[in-house]
């Protein structure tokens, strides 16, 4: 008679469905076998399920932020190291394209690129798109970190990113954890204050948008630059 728990046969059998075809799997199943790979002597059927319940998908589990996901019982910081893992990579994968110059050629594809990274962060960052003259990628850099209502961007730091990576294009991202992506009054003040310093440059400020974990709003889109 084995002594191995009831568990670790379950998750072989997991394992082997998701070797042969994994979309044969249910969300709580999959759950288990991401939760599994920290937790080694738990049985992790209960708390996937209970991750899918108080989130409502899978998408919402890895949406979910860090103080909502510890307040799972079960859920601890071992299992928070691996998801903030988890989602860096998911979010290096959705920036992949950009990074591999291909054209930035609309609000959709910035805020494609941007929304994994920035759609479910607790507090407001400012990033800033830096492209050649055929609006490629040259970089994608963090200008700065603010709070959950608030950022503070300096029009000097934003062209001095431009000039060090030699862009003759910027299109500036930022979030409202809020979820409301309509611009406020600073957001309409500092896109006017960078576009015309960055035209005493020569260089472009194609866009200001602004994403959530939902949605996305482009200043140029709005008729607004």
């Amino acid at each position: 008679m084995s002594d191995k728990p009831h568990y670790h046969g379950h998750r072989e059998r997991l394992r082997e469905r998701l070797r042969v075809d994994g979309t044969g799997l249910r969300d709580y199943e999959l759950l288990e076998l991401l939760l599994g790979t920290v937790v080694l002597r738990r049985d992790t059927k209960p708390l996937a399920k209970e991750l899918l319940h108080r989130f409502g998908s899978l998408r919402g589990v890895l949406d979910a932020r860090t103080p909502e996901l510890l307040a799972v019982k079960g859920f601890g910081p071992g299992l928070l190291d691996y998801w903030l893992l988890l989602r860096e990579c998911m979010a290096r994968y959705e920036e992949s394209p950009a990074r591999e110059r291909k054209v930035l050629c609309t609000p959709q594809s910035v805020a494609e690129m941007a929304r994994m990274r920035l759609g479910n962060c607790p507090h407001e960052e400012v990033w800033v798109a830096l492209l050649d003259n055929q609006n490629r990628l040259i970089a994608w850099e963090r200008a700065t970190k603010g709070t959950v209502n608030a950022s503070v961007i300096y029009p000097r730091d934003v062209l001095e990113m431009a000039l060090r990576c030699s862009a003759s294009g910027i299109i500036l991202v930022h979030n409202h954890p809020g979820g409301n992506p309509v611009p406020s009054q600073p957001d309409f003040e500092v896109t006017r204050q960078l576009s015309r310093s960055a035209l005493t440059l020569g260089i472009r400020l194609l866009d200001h948008v602004i994403v959530t974990d939902e949605d996305c709003y482009s200043l140029k889109e709005d008729g607004l630059l």
